[in-house]
């Protein structure tokens, strides 16, 4: 037994405690929450609720595409390990 001092707590050798190293599908809902908040969303939708001025197409658009691909994602058999790599979201700029 050994105490790792990352995650503080008990392990046995040659195991990490809560990172298996699979991907689980949350994982993906949090890297698309991250896209996200990079766009500005929240503060685009208090806009909105504020002023009634509407969230831009292309950002409501942006969103959309970040959503898709995250279902996408979400639903392959194997979830590659890079999936936060810009080559499986939508571009934000």
């Amino acid at each position: 037994m050994r105490f790792a001092i990352e995650s503080r707590e008990w392990s046995e050798p040659g195991q990490a405690i809560g990172h298996s190293g699979e991907v689980r599908p949350m994982d993906i809902e949090a890297e698309a929450r991250r896209r996200k908040d990079a766009l500005g969303l929240d503060e685009w939708r208090m806009r909105e609720y504020v002023s009634g001025t509407p969230v831009p197409a292309r950002i409501h658009q942006l969103c959309e595409q970040i959503d898709l691909a995250a279902g996408a994602l979400s639903r392959m058999s194997r979830i590659p390990e890079d999936f936060r790599d810009d080559i499986y979201w939508p571009r934000c700029w």
